[in-house]
């Protein structure tokens, strides 16, 4: 932070925060910065966000937030100065304490207006570093020079420190929050689950394996084809496996998938239902959840909507998944809301699955509770933004 004659609050009662996201959409990023606005009011505070136009901007107007029309997700040179001599602007006269930069272009925009002014500058990473190019890399650098710098994951705080060369004691690791009591067990209608089990031709006698999630080959769905077979050749055969997601991208794998069932003599075990619009309910219905994935995926928001359901969560030891989900060796065997398996190894889903699915009521009872419990206080709106206001408040009253 840059001095000047005028003093920073001590504390969020008072200070003046301007988030600068991407948009307002009905999304993760916008229902973050929403969230974390309506903290910040909550706190004393003064709440802007810089974005594009979307559906949330009612929302945040709602309760006292103001919204700023900007086009800040932008590599345009002159949009970015543009923003920047605004921003600039917006800083005097609005007299902001902090600006807290969610886009590339609009760090950009901060890092330019933030010159010789009193204000500190904080970033959010995105959920993946980018791809190996330099013109990527360059330009996302602006993410890594904030007072404070905040990522999704200890995955992606080591390779923006190795990336970036980023001392640790500036990052802070705060998850993606999701929407909690979406998933709350207590709010899924019986209606609603059976409706998916009529539709998806689920016998109440069932017990059944979700697998959510594209049907892609880094999302390791042919790992869980095998499990099956592992289980069903262990008479096993009252169980269903539930692949929900969207068939379309990689044709293809989806005509291999299922040819590997026909072949196994799976194919009445396996369903192949396409994008589900009702998760929760999907969750609700199923008694273990299986993300297969042999490739870091974008986010394990997947995972921790899983745990929000109460539902035990099998899932792969690549990028931010183990963070995601409570498991041996980061928690003992009795404190577990899931199992980590390696990537690609069907029979260590098999068994995994089948543990799961051997669990008696008291035990099976306790581990959901676990998940659901860990899911609300590590991915919760509240919990993310509560963390998101500690980095604002260390901020302001550190000294110099």
């Amino acid at each position: 932070m840059n001095q000047d004659v005028r003093k920073s609050p001590r504390s969020l009662a008072g200070a003046t925060i301007l988030q600068i996201v991407p948009a307002l959409r009905d999304d993760p990023a916008g229902h973050a910065a929403v969230g974390v606005a309506f903290m910040l009011l909550q706190s004393g505070a003064r709440a802007m966000v810089a974005a594009a136009e979307g559906s949330l901007v009612r929302d945040l107007c709602a309760f006292g937030g103001e919204w700023l029309p900007m086009i800040n997700d932008t590599i345009n040179p002159l949009r970015i100065w543009q923003n920047a001599r605004r921003l600039a602007d917006l800083i005097s006269v609005e007299r902001i304490d902090i600006l807290h930069a969610q886009s590339a272009g609009g760090a950009w925009s901060a890092l330019a207006a933030t010159k010789r002014m009193p204000v500190f500058l904080v970033t959010s990473f995105a959920d993946r570093l980018p791809a190996h190019s330099w013109s990527s890399t360059w330009f996302r650098r602006s993410l890594a020079r904030g007072d404070r710098v905040i990522a999704p994951s200890s995955y992606v705080s080591r390779a923006m420190i190795e990336c970036y060369k980023l001392a640790p004691e500036r990052i802070a690791v705060i998850p993606r929050a999701i929407n909690t009591d979406a998933y709350d067990p207590a709010s899924i209608s019986a209606d609603r689950i059976t409706a998916l089990r009529h539709a998806w031709g689920v016998a109440p006698d069932m017990r059944v394996v979700l697998v959510p999630g594209r049907l892609a080959p880094w999302n390791g769905q042919l790992g869980v084809i095998d499990a099956a077979r592992f289980l069903a050749e262990r008479s096993n055969r009252n169980i269903v496996f539930i692949f929900a997601g969207d068939e379309h991208s990689e044709p293809r794998y989806v005509r291999a998938l299922r040819g590997q069932t026909r072949l196994q003599a799976i194919d009445s075990l396996c369903r192949f239902v396409g994008h589900c619009s009702d998760m929760p309910a999907a969750f609700a219905l199923a008694d273990v959840v299986v993300v297969p994935a042999t490739k870091p995926p974008l986010s394990g928001r997947t995972v921790a909507e899983a745990q929000a359901s109460g539902r035990p969560v099998v899932t792969t030891s690549v990028g931010t998944l183990p963070e995601n989900v409570l498991a041996p060796p980061r928690m003992r065997d009795e404190l577990r809301t899931g199992w980590l398996v390696p990537p690609g190894n069907a029979g260590e889903i098999a068994k995994a699955v089948a543990t799961a699915l051997a669990l008696d009521v008291t035990a099976y009872g306790a581990l959901a509770a676990r998940a659901r419990q860990f899911a609300v206080f590590a991915f919760s709106a509240q919990s993310v933004a509560d963390a998101i206001r500690g980095v604002y408040t260390s901020l302001l009253t550190r000294d110099g």
